[in-house]
């Protein structure tokens, strides 16, 4: 008979006789002695300790404070919402009491605790789960936790909790049979792991070891994972014996005991952590029901622990198709399967893509208070604050001790302006978790950017005692103790965090620390710029807008009173726009993604199919344009791509979604992104164009719409030249719809200096000057060695870098009512022009 979902009605009445049985005097609650009887009750097959017992009555009671009425214990309303959390099983659990619900529904998989997904609270403060667990932790809530060592007894005893399920546990007798068979057989092989451990670290001991110690934060230290590589010379004994298990489960007389093997085949195996092994089941299962949820479930979460996050995605979007196809059935599981997915979208760095999923979890459970920390946390990863702090709130109000969803908060109140208010998250993170690095992390930050220069470095401290090999804090540390005046210390930390990374912004900063020991005044600003862009590591500190004045003295004059010497001279205006676009340009990655995958990739299909449309699109989901980011960058690594997408939502998408509707006109974005994408400048303009045509008919062809044409401009300009504004030149008229244009009347339009991209050259200019240094000259301004353009006074011999010269800043000691510059790109040029003897005439003196 096919299981079917209980009703809402049912599973109160369910926890109510449950409720019911063990309220002894019958007060309305459940004091702690009612509640370690329940737990006893519903877990006969488990020999509980009394320090067990007061662990998890403890952890039930602080969890769930708000239902505990005094002296009495915790409330029937307490009790309920502990299932609704996933806490225990409460079918499993009536049935184990030997309860009867008259008129009783058949039961299908009550809840994600069904499915395997026990959701506990780690100590990391994170979505965890028991069973192909997402995230592990050490803490727990679970007042059904039967993991406690279990005593002698009969073997199918060591069977995890989930075997018992009444819908979703082992069902058959011979399937019984073959998890005890295999239990053994894993028992044996953790015995033969454990020697292979102990003779490696006796032969260790016995001699020197010259072995560098690597520090496990560079490791997933959330899965332990046994194999091949542990079992070594006995893994082909075991995989025989693996082998003829699952042979006997294939054997099985229907397809349902089958099936009911090759789960609990797998689900003994994840246990016991070997998920490569288990991964062999679970598809077995999948083949032997393809529309069952729960194979595909189990599958996604093994795939995940393996750190396989894409397929791990693709494994949960099937349970999830599943489950939709019979809602009724698996409604209870449906937020759980969000979630995960959700989880593995972030292990692929997609987080647009998450938030959809963790907001759909919220809306099924409301009280789901870990869904809405997750999606308050990928909202502050995408840039979106104020809809992050609203979610992270939510969450803390169910939950008041939530360390996490307080962090995260904190960095959004920050990210707001409001750092009192992220001051005191940040502490209350640390009383609930003294030892959460983030939050001490970031409350040095806070400590540092408010000058309590000695408060952030002990902060700071704290993190390398947790992480000794955090170089951001240990460069941060750096910071503080400058800005502290211990300047000998302060080098020694950032020499420290030098060997941690080899990071050239550090070894300038070391450098330039040396240059400037007898002027320290202003080094405190350098140096946090060098953390700020060393954080990046994409960034270097001179020639690309992350400098700053730093012990000279200099003064900003005025912009008639900066000339320029030649036209090929840059004009100041647009080499602060320049520098600003460039920075964004290296942030995201954007130069590295050749122009032609724009017109070659993205194609109309491919959008069709990026947004799961059967047509092809114009207007496209945020979230479906980041698999499109994705394909564009495969190169990304998930964090740094995460990156990328918030500094783009940040700059580009909000801007096209100004209506807040979350959908953005997909032509236009790859229109935007074309010019800083790698390629000649010709090329960009044509896939500009190219692009414009796409958007403004259905193929490709040779004219565009003036009127699309200047939106185009004044949205480019909008987002990259937000201080330069627009004119009345760029309105569109209403001829302008009628009007069209070819691509060298585009590309005039293009050019315009000023009031359209003409600063491309610029940029350009600034791409292939990333690594010219100009044989070691400073900056007269900033004393930092001048990368990239060098502008050169040609009456008082000093020279700029293009941060200074684009702030308009002089060497206080030369003063001269003008200033007149020439440009360099390279030492060459600077050189040939000092030895020229014969050429042609200087032009005259042009005003910026």
């Amino acid at each position: 008979m096919p299981l079917s979902g209980p009703s809402p009605s049912s599973r109160r009445q369910k926890v109510e006789k449950i409720f019911k049985r063990f309220d002894g005097n019958g007060d309305g609650c459940l004091n702690r002695e009612e509640m370690a009887a329940l737990v006893i009750a519903v877990n006969p097959r488990v020999k509980f300790s009394d320090e067990q017992i007061r662990a998890i009555l403890d952890e039930v009671f602080r969890t769930y404070g708000e239902f505990i009425e005094g002296e009495k214990g915790l409330s029937f309303d307490g009790l309920l919402r502990t299932y609704d959390d996933g806490a225990g099983d409460v079918d499993r659990d009536f049935d184990a009491l030997g309860l009867d619900l008259e008129d009783s529904e058949e039961e299908g998989v009550a809840g994600r605790e069904d499915a395997g997904m026990e959701a506990t609270v780690g100590g990391d403060g994170e979505e965890v789960q028991q069973m192909g667990a997402l995230k592990k932790g050490g803490g727990v809530v679970s007042i059904v936790d039967e993991r406690a060592e279990v005593g002698a007894g009969r073997q199918r005893q060591n069977v995890g909790p989930w075997a018992a399920s009444p819908s979703n546990g082992i069902m058959y007798d011979d399937t019984w049979r073959l998890v005890d068979d295999l239990d053994i057989l894993l028992r044996r092989a953790e015995a033969k792991i454990q020697e292979r451990k102990k003779a490696k670290e006796d032969k260790k001991k016995g001699g020197k070891s010259t072995a560098v110690e690597v520090s496990g934060e560079l490791l997933r230290e959330d899965v332990v994972r046994r194999g091949a590589e542990e079992l070594g010379a006995d893994y082909p004994s075991f995989l025989k014996s693996l082998v003829e298990l699952r042979q006997r489960a294939d054997a099985s007389r229907t397809q349902e005991e089958a099936f009911d093997a090759h789960m609990a085949m797998g689900r003994t195996l994840t246990d016991h952590k070997f998920f490569e092994e288990a991964l062999f089941s679970f598809r077995r299962a999948t083949e032997l029901k393809p529309t069952d949820v729960r194979p595909h479930f189990q599958l996604g979460n093994t795939l995940y622990s393996l750190g396989k996050f894409s397929e791990a995605r693709s494994a949960y979007e099937l349970s999830l198709e599943a489950a939709q196809s019979n809602n009724s059935r698996w409604a209870s599981l449906l937020p759980q399967i969000h979630i995960n997915l959700g989880i593995a979208k972030e292990g692929e760095g997609m987080l647009l893509g998450a938030c959809e999923h963790y907001r759909e979890a919220a809306i099924l459970n409301p009280a789901h208070y870990r869904a809405l920390k997750l999606l308050g946390s990928a909202l502050l990863g995408v840039g979106e604050y104020q809809a992050a702090e609203k979610a992270l709130l939510e969450a803390i109000f169910l939950k008041p001790d939530y360390a996490d969803a307080h962090c995260d908060l904190g960095s959004a109140l920050h990210a707001l302006g409001n750092d009192e208010r992220a001051i005191a998250e940040f502490q209350k993170t640390i009383d609930l978790k003294p030892d959460h690095v983030d939050a001490l992390y970031n409350l040095g930050g806070l400590m540092r950017d408010a000058g309590r220069y000695e408060r952030a470095a002990e902060l700071y401290s704290k993190v390398l005692a947790i992480k000794p090999l955090h170089w951001q804090a240990q460069l941060n540390r750096g910071v503080a103790l400058l800005g502290a005046g211990d300047v000998e210390e302060a080098r020694r930390a950032l020499k420290e965090a030098f060997k941690m990374t080899n990071r050239v912004e550090l070894y300038d900063a070391l450098i330039h620390l040396k240059n400037m020991q007898k002027r320290p005044k202003g080094l405190s600003t350098v140096i946090r710029k060098a953390q700020d862009n060393a954080s990046r590591g994409e960034q270097y500190l001179s020639g690309d807008g992350s400098t700053e004045q730093s012990g000279a003295v200099s003064a900003i004059i005025a912009p008639s009173a900066f000339r320029r010497a030649s036209t090929k001279t840059t004009v100041r205006q647009w080499m602060a726009a320049a520098l600003d676009i460039r920075a964004f340009q290296r942030h995201t990655k954007l130069n590295r993604c050749n122009v032609v995958v724009l017109t070659t990739d993205i194609t109309a299909e491919q959008l069709s199919l990026a947004s799961g449309e059967s047509h092809p699109v114009k207007f496209m989901r945020k979230a479906d344009l980041e698999k499109i980011l994705r394909r564009m960058l495969p190169f990304l690594g998930p964090e740094v791509f995460q990156e990328t997408v918030k500094a783009i939502n940040e700059k580009i998408l909000n801007v096209l979604d100004r209506t807040t509707t979350g959908r953005v006109d997909v032509g236009m974005f790859l229109a935007i992104i074309a010019p800083l994408c790698a390629g000649t400048p010709e090329k960009r303009k044509r896939v500009v164009f190219d692009i414009l045509v796409w958007r403004a008919s259905k193929g490709m062809g040779a004219e565009i719409p003036r009127a699309e044409a200047k939106v185009y401009i004044k949205l480019l300009r909008a987002i990259y030249m937000p201080s330069q504004g627009t004119s009345e030149l760029w309105e569109v008229q209403g001829e302008d719809e009628q009007e069209h244009i070819s691509y060298s009347e585009f590309l005039e339009m293009f050019d315009d200096p000023d009031w359209a991209f003409g600063l491309m050259t610029t940029l350009v200019k600034l791409e292939k000057g990333d690594r010219i240094r100009h044989s070691g000259k400073k900056c007269s301004v900033c004393s930092y060695t001048i990368v990239g353009p060098r502008f050169k006074e040609v009456r008082a011999n000093f020279s700029l870098c293009s941060t200074c010269y684009s702030e308009g800043k002089v060497p206080a000691q030369v003063k001269q009512e003008e200033y007149r510059f020439r440009e360099y790109l390279t030492e060459a040029e600077a050189v040939k022009d000092k030895l020229k003897i014969f050429g042609p005439r200087r032009s005259p003196d042009l005003q910026s």
